[in-house]
Protein backbone atom coordinates (compact mmCIF):
# COMPACT_ATOMS: atom_id res chain seq x y z
CA UNK A 1 0.00 0.00 0.00
CA UNK A 2 1.58 3.19 -0.94
CA UNK A 3 2.32 5.11 1.84
CA UNK A 4 -0.24 8.55 2.36
CA UNK A 5 1.78 11.68 3.81
CA UNK A 6 0.43 14.65 5.46
CA UNK A 7 0.31 17.78 2.62
CA UNK A 8 0.02 21.35 3.11
CA UNK A 9 -3.50 21.55 1.12
CA UNK A 10 -5.11 23.31 4.11
CA UNK A 11 -3.54 26.40 2.88
CA UNK A 12 -5.84 26.17 -0.54
CA UNK A 13 -8.54 26.98 2.09
CA UNK A 14 -10.29 25.97 5.41
CA UNK A 15 -13.83 25.00 5.98
CA UNK A 16 -15.08 27.57 3.12
CA UNK A 17 -18.76 26.48 3.97
CA UNK A 18 -20.91 29.40 2.13
CA UNK A 19 -18.43 28.64 -0.76
CA UNK A 20 -18.74 24.97 -1.13
CA UNK A 21 -22.92 25.73 -0.92
CA UNK A 22 -22.18 28.17 -3.52
CA UNK A 23 -20.41 25.91 -5.80
CA UNK A 24 -22.88 22.85 -5.32
CA UNK A 25 -25.26 25.30 -6.24
CA UNK A 26 -23.37 25.43 -9.60
CA UNK A 27 -22.02 21.88 -10.44
CA UNK A 28 -24.22 19.53 -12.61
CA UNK A 29 -23.28 15.48 -12.68
CA UNK A 30 -20.25 15.13 -15.28
CA UNK A 31 -18.55 18.38 -14.99
CA UNK A 32 -15.10 18.79 -14.23
CA UNK A 33 -13.27 21.01 -12.36
CA UNK A 34 -12.58 23.18 -15.27
CA UNK A 35 -16.13 23.29 -16.69
CA UNK A 36 -16.98 23.95 -12.81
CA UNK A 37 -14.75 27.39 -12.48
CA UNK A 38 -15.86 28.71 -16.16
CA UNK A 39 -19.36 28.00 -14.67
CA UNK A 40 -18.83 29.40 -11.51
CA UNK A 41 -16.88 32.62 -12.90
CA UNK A 42 -20.11 33.18 -15.88
CA UNK A 43 -22.45 33.14 -13.09
CA UNK A 44 -20.77 36.34 -10.87
CA UNK A 45 -21.54 34.63 -8.05
CA UNK A 46 -17.87 34.97 -6.73
CA UNK A 47 -17.70 38.56 -7.78
CA UNK A 48 -15.39 39.10 -4.39
CA UNK A 49 -12.66 36.92 -5.56
CA UNK A 50 -10.07 36.69 -8.17
CA UNK A 51 -9.81 34.21 -11.16
CA UNK A 52 -6.93 32.77 -9.69
CA UNK A 53 -8.05 32.33 -6.29
CA UNK A 54 -11.70 31.02 -7.55
CA UNK A 55 -9.85 28.60 -9.35
CA UNK A 56 -7.35 27.07 -6.58
CA UNK A 57 -10.31 26.74 -4.43
CA UNK A 58 -12.26 24.43 -6.98
CA UNK A 59 -9.19 22.11 -7.50
CA UNK A 60 -7.29 22.55 -4.08
CA UNK A 61 -10.38 22.05 -2.11
CA UNK A 62 -13.47 21.34 -3.65
CA UNK A 63 -12.91 18.92 -6.23
CA UNK A 64 -10.39 16.61 -3.52
CA UNK A 65 -13.22 17.08 -1.03
CA UNK A 66 -16.64 16.16 -3.06
CA UNK A 67 -15.70 15.19 -6.76
CA UNK A 68 -13.07 13.15 -6.77
CA UNK A 69 -13.78 10.82 -4.12
CA UNK A 70 -16.14 7.68 -6.16
CA UNK A 71 -18.56 7.91 -6.04
CA UNK A 72 -18.67 11.88 -5.58
CA UNK A 73 -20.02 12.79 -2.59
CA UNK A 74 -21.47 16.30 -4.25
CA UNK A 75 -24.07 14.24 -6.05
CA UNK A 76 -26.00 14.07 -2.91
CA UNK A 77 -24.82 17.14 -1.44
CA UNK A 78 -26.06 19.47 -3.85
CA UNK A 79 -29.63 17.72 -3.24
CA UNK A 80 -29.04 18.47 0.58
CA UNK A 81 -27.97 22.31 0.03
CA UNK A 82 -29.83 24.43 1.32
CA UNK A 83 -32.59 22.11 2.73
CA UNK A 84 -31.13 20.16 5.96
CA UNK A 85 -30.30 22.83 9.05
CA UNK A 86 -26.95 24.06 8.85
CA UNK A 87 -25.73 21.93 11.61
CA UNK A 88 -25.91 19.02 9.47
CA UNK A 89 -24.60 20.46 5.87
CA UNK A 90 -21.55 21.54 8.27
CA UNK A 91 -21.14 18.44 9.99
CA UNK A 92 -21.33 16.81 6.22
CA UNK A 93 -18.98 19.28 4.99
CA UNK A 94 -16.63 18.34 8.03
CA UNK A 95 -16.25 14.33 7.17
CA UNK A 96 -15.60 14.74 3.65
CA UNK A 97 -12.88 17.77 4.58
CA UNK A 98 -11.23 15.23 7.01
CA UNK A 99 -11.11 12.43 4.61
CA UNK A 100 -9.51 14.29 2.04
CA UNK A 101 -7.32 16.39 4.69
CA UNK A 102 -5.31 13.72 6.52
CA UNK A 103 -3.55 15.85 8.71
CA UNK A 104 -7.07 17.75 9.72
CA UNK A 105 -8.36 14.14 10.13
CA UNK A 106 -5.53 12.48 12.91
CA UNK A 107 -6.04 16.15 14.46
CA UNK A 108 -9.34 15.76 15.40
CA UNK A 109 -9.20 11.61 16.34
CA UNK A 110 -5.51 11.91 17.93
CA UNK A 111 -5.76 15.41 19.36
CA UNK A 112 -9.03 16.69 19.93
CA UNK A 113 -11.23 14.21 21.16
CA UNK A 114 -8.24 12.66 23.15
CA UNK A 115 -7.80 15.94 25.13
CA UNK A 116 -11.96 16.52 25.72
CA UNK A 117 -11.76 12.99 26.73
CA UNK A 118 -9.00 13.45 29.56
CA UNK A 119 -11.04 17.02 30.56
CA UNK A 120 -9.63 19.60 28.86
CA UNK A 121 -11.96 22.25 27.95
CA UNK A 122 -9.05 24.34 25.45
CA UNK A 123 -6.62 23.77 22.83
CA UNK A 124 -3.76 26.35 22.40
CA UNK A 125 -1.52 27.31 19.51
CA UNK A 126 1.07 25.91 21.24
CA UNK A 127 -0.87 22.51 21.60
CA UNK A 128 -1.08 22.32 17.75
CA UNK A 129 2.27 23.55 16.98
CA UNK A 130 3.48 20.51 18.80
CA UNK A 131 1.29 18.23 17.30
CA UNK A 132 2.37 19.65 13.76
CA UNK A 133 5.87 19.57 14.77
CA UNK A 134 5.21 15.56 15.85
CA UNK A 135 4.44 14.64 12.84
CA UNK A 136 6.93 16.13 10.71
CA UNK A 137 9.58 14.82 12.82
CA UNK A 138 7.66 11.69 13.19
CA UNK A 139 7.68 11.19 8.96
CA UNK A 140 4.16 11.85 8.81
CA UNK A 141 5.52 14.41 5.73
CA UNK A 142 7.31 13.69 2.74
CA UNK A 143 9.58 16.18 3.29
CA UNK A 144 10.67 18.07 6.63
CA UNK A 145 8.27 20.82 6.77
CA UNK A 146 10.28 24.53 7.72
CA UNK A 147 9.41 26.48 11.22
CA UNK A 148 7.28 28.79 8.92
CA UNK A 149 5.07 26.35 7.41
CA UNK A 150 4.81 24.14 11.27
CA UNK A 151 3.83 27.78 12.01
CA UNK A 152 1.11 28.31 9.40
CA UNK A 153 -0.10 24.76 9.05
CA UNK A 154 -0.68 24.87 13.13
CA UNK A 155 -3.02 27.93 12.72
CA UNK A 156 -5.10 26.59 9.85
CA UNK A 157 -6.01 23.21 12.29
CA UNK A 158 -7.53 25.57 15.06
CA UNK A 159 -8.96 27.82 12.77
CA UNK A 160 -10.78 25.30 10.14
CA UNK A 161 -11.94 23.84 13.69
CA UNK A 162 -13.70 27.23 14.58
CA UNK A 163 -15.44 26.94 11.18
CA UNK A 164 -16.98 23.67 12.01
CA UNK A 165 -17.99 24.29 15.49
CA UNK A 166 -15.25 22.18 16.86
CA UNK A 167 -13.38 25.29 18.63
CA UNK A 168 -14.70 28.93 19.74
CA UNK A 169 -11.90 31.63 20.02
CA UNK A 170 -11.34 33.00 23.18
CA UNK A 171 -8.04 34.13 22.96
CA UNK A 172 -4.86 35.10 20.46
CA UNK A 173 -3.74 31.71 21.84
CA UNK A 174 -6.53 29.63 22.59
CA UNK A 175 -9.68 28.29 21.68
CA UNK A 176 -12.40 26.92 23.39
CA UNK A 177 -13.31 22.87 23.00
CA UNK A 178 -16.89 22.87 21.74
CA UNK A 179 -17.84 18.99 20.82
CA UNK A 180 -20.45 18.56 18.44
CA UNK A 181 -23.35 15.93 18.65
CA UNK A 182 -23.39 13.65 15.43
CA UNK A 183 -26.87 15.34 13.78
CA UNK A 184 -29.18 11.79 12.51
CA UNK A 185 -29.69 12.49 9.17
CA UNK A 186 -25.74 12.76 8.97
CA UNK A 187 -25.44 9.38 11.04
CA UNK A 188 -27.81 8.08 8.34
CA UNK A 189 -25.45 9.52 5.19
CA UNK A 190 -22.54 8.08 7.11
CA UNK A 191 -24.12 4.45 7.55
CA UNK A 192 -24.98 4.26 3.63
CA UNK A 193 -21.89 6.10 3.01
CA UNK A 194 -20.08 3.23 4.22
CA UNK A 195 -22.32 0.75 3.13
CA UNK A 196 -22.12 1.71 -0.72
CA UNK A 197 -19.05 1.49 -0.91
CA UNK A 198 -18.91 -2.38 -0.33
CA UNK A 199 -17.96 -1.97 3.57
CA UNK A 200 -18.95 -5.23 5.91
CA UNK A 201 -21.02 -4.50 8.91
CA UNK A 202 -18.77 -4.93 11.13
CA UNK A 203 -15.95 -2.92 9.96
CA UNK A 204 -18.53 -0.19 9.27
CA UNK A 205 -19.25 -0.16 12.98
CA UNK A 206 -15.51 0.22 13.51
CA UNK A 207 -14.68 2.48 10.48
CA UNK A 208 -12.55 5.59 11.30
CA UNK A 209 -14.85 8.03 10.02
CA UNK A 210 -17.27 7.77 13.22
CA UNK A 211 -14.16 8.92 15.13
CA UNK A 212 -14.38 12.28 14.20
CA UNK A 213 -17.43 12.65 16.02
CA UNK A 214 -15.52 11.43 19.17
CA UNK A 215 -17.67 8.03 18.66
CA UNK A 216 -15.90 4.59 19.61
CA UNK A 217 -17.48 1.27 18.19
CA UNK A 218 -20.39 0.72 21.00
CA UNK A 219 -21.52 4.16 20.57
CA UNK A 220 -22.08 3.25 16.76
CA UNK A 221 -23.93 0.89 17.44
CA UNK A 222 -26.03 2.19 19.89
CA UNK A 223 -26.58 5.04 17.61
CA UNK A 224 -27.69 3.09 14.30
CA UNK A 225 -30.54 1.24 16.59
CA UNK A 226 -31.82 4.11 17.71
CA UNK A 227 -31.91 5.14 14.10
CA UNK A 228 -33.73 1.87 12.89
CA UNK A 229 -36.86 2.83 14.39
CA UNK A 230 -37.10 4.82 11.47
CA UNK A 231 -36.74 2.22 9.27
CA UNK A 232 -33.39 3.43 7.29
CA UNK A 233 -32.15 -0.50 8.59
CA UNK A 234 -32.93 -3.25 10.64
CA UNK A 235 -29.94 -3.87 13.32
CA UNK A 236 -29.31 -7.24 15.01
CA UNK A 237 -26.30 -7.65 17.08
CA UNK A 238 -25.19 -10.68 19.26
CA UNK A 239 -21.99 -12.22 20.34
CA UNK A 240 -20.28 -8.79 19.14
CA UNK A 241 -21.42 -9.64 15.72
CA UNK A 242 -23.34 -7.18 13.59
CA UNK A 243 -25.78 -7.41 11.27
CA UNK A 244 -27.73 -5.03 8.92
CA UNK A 245 -30.77 -5.25 6.51
CA UNK A 246 -29.77 -2.17 4.84
CA UNK A 247 -33.54 -0.76 3.15
CA UNK A 248 -32.44 1.48 0.42
CA UNK A 249 -30.28 0.73 -2.73
CA UNK A 250 -28.48 3.76 -3.16
CA UNK A 251 -27.99 6.98 -1.96
CA UNK A 252 -30.53 9.00 -3.83
CA UNK A 253 -33.30 7.11 -2.11
CA UNK A 254 -31.70 7.50 1.20
CA UNK A 255 -31.88 11.45 0.54
CA UNK A 256 -35.19 11.19 -0.55
CA UNK A 257 -36.52 9.76 2.67
CA UNK A 258 -34.56 12.34 4.45
CA UNK A 259 -35.76 14.96 2.66
CA UNK A 260 -39.24 14.14 3.08
CA UNK A 261 -39.70 13.04 6.57
CA UNK A 262 -37.11 16.25 7.93
CA UNK A 263 -34.80 13.55 9.82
Amino acid sequence: MEHTYYTTQLQAGLGLIEETQLLLSEWQFGMSTQELFQTALASGTFSNITARRLRNIIAECFAPRYLNPKPQPATWLRQLNYSINASSLKQLFFIYTARANLIFRDFITELYWERYAAGYTELSNEDSREFVLRATSGGKTKNLWSDTTIKRLSSYLLSICVDYNLLKPLTRATRQITPVRLEPCVAVILAYDLHLQGIADNNLINHADWQLFGMQPEDVREELKVLSIHKFWIIQAAAGIISISWIYENMKEVIDVILETRL
